[in-house]
């Protein structure tokens, strides 16, 4: 049994002296050699394990070895081929582009065999096994669009996962920062007060990207995009006064807008119903038939309260508050005959 526990081929050389006997006599004859290599054990030096994002291509593995005074080759398999990778092969492992389409890591292992070869003798040796991981794709749920007032609080925005097996983070973008968000961040969004002065809804879109760590190696995903649209506050241009004798019809009041963009009603309420408007109502103003029995003026204030509606959300915005005063008939008192 030969031993070698060398990193390359020991040769021992034999050498035979033959001796011839007779009639007491010893005669010895020219020796011959011969040699015994022993090749040593093949080796492999220990691979290191890979981490690889999905869709990514991996370094290729170059094997290596310590032994000397041969030529080394190697074998390899593959404990999971549908990382995109084949089952096995020779040589080094080739680069390949990393697959996994599912929400978890998925993990390899990868055993190489080393083979040394000396004067048409081979000799194996021991096995060397790493793992390559591939890394999901980071994903992120998708976010409900939100519709708010100027002036009024957002709903915090939570982002969530359907990964496992790692830490998924996110960084996000808001194209239009004049609503109260910042251009960018990390995280979660917190609920915010948000900014519109203007007349028409304002609409911000955020892009989320997701990344998932694994192994010291940070993946990215498809980016999920939704949105957070500003409606501005009611508007109601100012109504005129009017000025109308009792019994007579006041001019039809329409009530308008600069709003743009969604659907502006009006509410109103009256606070002297006597002279013949209702105490509350909805929408412009009908001419309407005035009433004022007495010997002075009454003037009736009106308040006008805007709605704006856009996205299923209504908007109230300021009042505003115009004057219908109703002149009594002209009286005289009956002079004497």
């Amino acid at each position: 049994t030969v031993f070698n526990g060398g990193l390359g081929p020991v040769t021992a050389t034999i050498v035979v002296t033959p001796t011839f006997v007779n009639g007491g006599t010893s005669c010895s004859g020219p020796t011959k050699s011969f040699t015994i290599t022993v090749n040593p054990t093949a080796q492999v030096t220990q691979p290191a394990n890979i981490v690889v994002c999905n869709a990514a291509t991996s370094a290729a593995v170059t094997f290596a070895t310590t032994n000397t005074g041969g030529t080394n080759t190697y074998t390899w398999s593959n404990s999971d081929p549908s990382i995109g990778l084949a089952a096995g092969g020779t040589g080094n492992l080739p680069s390949f582009t990393a697959v996994n389409t599912g929400t978890s890591p998925i993990t390899a292992t990868i055993t190489v065999t080393p083979s040394f070869t000396n004067q048409l003798v081979t000799c194996t040796g021991p096995t060397k096994s790493f793992t390559i991981t591939i890394n999901p794709s980071a994903q992120v749920n998708q976010p409900g669009n939100q519709v708010v007032c100027n002036n009024l609080t957002t709903s915090a925005v939570t982002f969530g996962t359907i990964s496992t097996g790692g830490t998924t983070t996110y960084t996000w973008t808001n194209d239009t920062p004049s609503i109260g968000l910042a251009a960018t961040g990390t995280g979660n969004i917190a609920s915010f007060p948000v900014v519109n002065p203007g007349t028409a809804p304002v609409i911000a879109t955020i892009t989320v990207t997701p990344h998932f760590l694994n192994g010291a190696v940070t993946c990215d995903g498809p980016t999920k995009s939704f949105t957070i649209i500003v409606n501005p506050s009611a508007q109601v241009n100012q109504p005129a006064n009017q000025v109308v004798c009792h019994d007579q019809s006041t001019a039809l009041i329409t009530f308008s807008t600069l709003s743009t963009g969604g659907n502006t009603t009006y509410t109103w309420t009256n606070d002297q119903p006597a002279i013949g408007l209702a105490a509350t109502g909805n929408g412009d103003i009908p001419a309407f038939t005035t009433s004022n029995t007495s010997t002075a003026p009454v003037t009736a204030s009106i308040t006008v309260t805007p709605h704006f509606e856009n996205g299923s959300v209504s908007c109230t915005g300021p009042t505003k508050t115009f004057t219908i005063t109703v002149n009594p008939a002209g009286q005289v008192n009956q002079p004497a005959s």
